[in-house]
């Protein structure tokens, strides 16, 4: 009986050990939870949702309008919040009343960003020229948002990855959960 204890702690450490081999990497490089906090994603994203966060994405393409990202807050790296991408590197943002205009290379006397996924508007008034490495980034619901209208432009080195899959609640399982929103 002694020999069969031992021979299960022995395999309950090596599976433990193996577990840990492929579970680690997973986490630290490729994906990470995230559980939304607070109501400035709302409706789209709600407190208790549970995101699983692609971090591996943007290794090889750049993050995109309108999809939904996690990043360290640029006031404290500590913190990770949750926001959608409106301005791009390069871009300019300018805010008018609740209307959001974005001029590029493309588009060099502007357009004017068309967000059905928008249910609070709030009333601005700003305009940001983003240099390479900077993306410009809201809540949806913008009069409950601390965002690049509060603290400036997000920096790229900041961005931990993309919404890439709702798991919680199970009623709304979602793969890229923005594109049920996305302009």
């Amino acid at each position: 009986m002694s020999e069969n204890k031992e021979n299960f702690i022995i395999e309950t450490l090596k599976f433990s050990l193996v577990a840990i081999l492929i579970v680690l990497p997973f986490r630290i490089f490729i994906a990470q939870p995230f559980l939304v906090s607070g109501a400035s994603m709302s409706p789209n994203f709600e407190t208790g949702h549970y995101l699983i966060v692609d971090q591996l994405s943007y290794n090889f393409v750049d993050p995109q309008r309108g999809e939904v990202i996690v990043f360290k807050y640029p006031n404290d790296p500590k913190k990770f919040f949750i926001k959608r991408i409106i301005g791009l590197p390069n871009e300019t943002v300018k805010i008018e009343g609740s209307k959001i205009f974005i001029k590029n290379t493309e588009n060099p006397n502007g357009f004017e960003l068309e967000e059905n996924y928008i249910k609070n508007t709030a009333q601005n008034n700003s305009e940001i020229t983003l240099t390479n490495e900077q993306y410009f980034v809201m809540g949806d619901n913008r009069p409950a948002s601390s965002d690049s209208r509060t603290w400036g432009p997000l920096p790229k080195t900041l961005i931990v990855g993309r919404a890439f899959l709702r798991l919680f609640p199970f009623n709304e399982i979602t793969v890229f959960p923005e594109s049920l929103n996305k302009f």
